[in-house]
């Protein structure tokens, strides 16, 4: 199947301004960017507050070394359906049962402490994470052997092919200095790794990349990247027209208008990332709250007035989206006759969501909020400080609950706050963005957020709402048995969908527009319409990586 990504240049995105002020048409004219030297890129990827240093590459409260520092065998271009393209790993190929995947290394790879890069290195890698469930997010169970320095075999039960991209795709460490790592809770303060970047300086404020210069596919034009923290979003927004930053992806005001406004910069956008309202959704497994209820959570799905959301919180780049969690329009093959909403609605439906609650007994008090059993109907949802955007959107969320009966505030916090919330199962509900897997196709989506939920407490991993459905679960082995072509698959996806749209443990809200805005007067090679070779978002990480690499100083 190809994927048929919508997307548009800057130009042809909107038509009307943003409702998050204006900044003054022409009152700048955007810098050249924030550093004296051509060949430094100043980078914001909406990091709001001071950075924590974390470069453990399987850590989920991270700030980078993915891609830069540590590479994977392949990178996977989720923008467009491409080839692989080959890193630390140069040929791969199945048995025809996929139970065997055979790779081989490059050769002459260094890790950037002169150690050599060897296959028993990546063996290592693949045995730390199956021995370490807590950084086990692919759920990766096969065994890895090196058949020789530049030859290793990963083997499986049963029939592995989806899991390969997922694999091939693992950050690779240096054996000699994980092997006494606790690689679920140490933060790497000193990354050693065989990627086109170094870690040059740290500060809560920043931290900067230098260029490798043994780097095994050269040394990279770009010779610093440097990684700014700000307030949020309408802090990026400023220095974009101070000209002080080189690439942020997030909002700016008038993004329609970039070039016109800011002649130094370019915007660009893409479709991808499905915004959801994230649940602790399962009481079983300790969560706490009234979401815990699904007729909760659907409920609110009804509350929501889209289009006046991606109006008012979006400036209209966003997207239509399906509550399946297929991508919508590249993957609607996928979406069975058995879904009989196979889009979420873009109007408010007040009916449908006070016979939902009803129905499950709730009953509204004098106040106009629901509440059963004694308990309220009151929701938090949680929110990164300085994320304009979803700052607006909870608002606006929050006065369309109200009308349907349900109180709904904010929290904001930091990121890492945040991040620790989700992750310990210690909020009710969290505005984010569920991504996109290597290839075009739900099975990543399923696997990644809806199988293997565990309890309140204990590390979850990207399924954070916790979500513990033996169907569903079952359903996603199968799919992991199957080739992708195989006729069989629509039946698990049928059955996914029966159960994730009826309990909706993340709550669809729309498919975000991944806006990036970056400097074309300094640097060159940005990815384009007719060079889409990686996904255009600075904060995903192995795409930025493969950026940084393909961009030259302008001069």
């Amino acid at each position: 199947m190809s994927l048929q990504l919508r997307r548009r240049s800057a130009a042809a995105l909107l038509a009307g301004a943003a409702a998050l002020g204006m900044l003054a048409t022409g009152c700048s004219s955007g810098g050249s960017g924030g550093s004296g030297d051509p060949s430094t890129l100043i980078a914001y990827t909406g990091q709001a507050g001071d950075y924590q240093i974390n470069f453990n590459p399987f850590s989920p409260t991270r700030i980078g070394a993915l891609g830069t520092i540590y590479e994977s065998l392949f990178f996977y271009n989720k923008a467009e359906v491409t080839e692989p393209v080959p890193l630390l790993g140069t040929e791969q190929a199945w048995n025809e049962d996929g139970t065997e995947l055979s790779v081989t290394l490059r050769e002459g790879v260094e890790w950037s402490d002169g150690e050599a890069f060897t296959a028993d290195d990546v063996a290592f890698t693949f045995g730390m994470i199956k021995a370490n469930p807590a950084i086990n997010n692919g759920g990766f169970d096969g065994e890895v052997v090196a058949v020789d320095d530049t030859h290793v075999t990963f083997t499986f039960a049963a029939p592995a092919f989806v899991k390969g991209p997922d694999f091939m795709s693992t950050p690779i460490v240096p054996e000699h200095l994980w092997k006494d790592v606790n690689p679920a809770e140490d933060v790497n303060e000193e990354p050693v790794g065989t990627g086109a970047y170094l870690l040059d300086d740290f500060k809560p404020q920043a931290f900067t990349y230098k260029a490798n210069p043994d780097y095994w596919g050269g040394e990279p034009a770009v010779k610093q990247i440097r990684f700014l923290a700000l307030s949020g979003n309408q802090a990026g927004a400023d220095a974009i027209a101070a000209g002080t930053i080189d690439w942020q992806t997030g909002p700016i005001p008038d993004v329609q208008n970039t070039n016109e406004n800011f002649p130094n910069y370019n915007a660009y956008t893409q479709w991808q990332n499905q915004m959801v309202l994230s649940t602790c959704s399962s009481a079983e497994q300790g969560c706490e709250g009234p979401q815990t209820d699904p007729a909760v959570r659907r409920a609110l799905y009804y509350a929501m007035d889209r289009t006046q959301l991606n109006s008012l919180a979006f400036m209209d780049t966003a997207s239509e989206m399906s509550p399946t969690f297929a991508l919508t329009p590249s993957q609607d093959e996928y979406v069975g006759a058995s879904v009989t909403e196979p889009k979420v609605p873009m109007e408010p439906n007040l009916t449908e969501a006070a016979s939902i609650l009803e129905g499950a007994g709730w009953a509204k008090g004098d106040d106009g909020i629901y509440a059963k059993d004694g308990e309220r109907l009151s929701l938090t949802v949680e929110v990164v400080t300085g994320w304009t955007d979803y700052i607006t959107a909870v608002d606006t969320i929050a006065s369309q609950a109200k009308e349907a009966g349900i109180e709904v505030k904010a929290a904001q916090s930091s990121w890492n706050e945040w991040t620790e919330k989700k992750g310990s199962g210690t909020f009710q509900l969290a505005i984010d963005s569920l991504w996109q897997g290597p290839a075009p196709d739900p099975y990543y989506v399923y696997n990644y957020f809806f199988t293997t939920g565990v309890p309140v407490g204990e590390t979850a991993g990207n399924n954070y709402s916790r979500y513990a459905n033996p169907v569903v679960d079952d359903a996603i082995a199968q799919l992991a048995l199957l080739s992708p072509d195989d006729p069989a698959r629509q039946a698990q996806f049928d059955a996914i969908h029966t159960e994730i749209v009826r309990d909706m443990p993340f709550i669809p809200i729309l498919t975000g527009g991944t806006t990036s805005v970056w400097n074309t007067a300094k640097f060159t090679g940005w990815p384009s319409d007719d060079d889409l070779y990686a996904f255009p978002a600075v904060w995903s990480a192995w795409d930025a990586a493969e950026i940084f690499k393909h961009l030259e100083p302008a001069s």
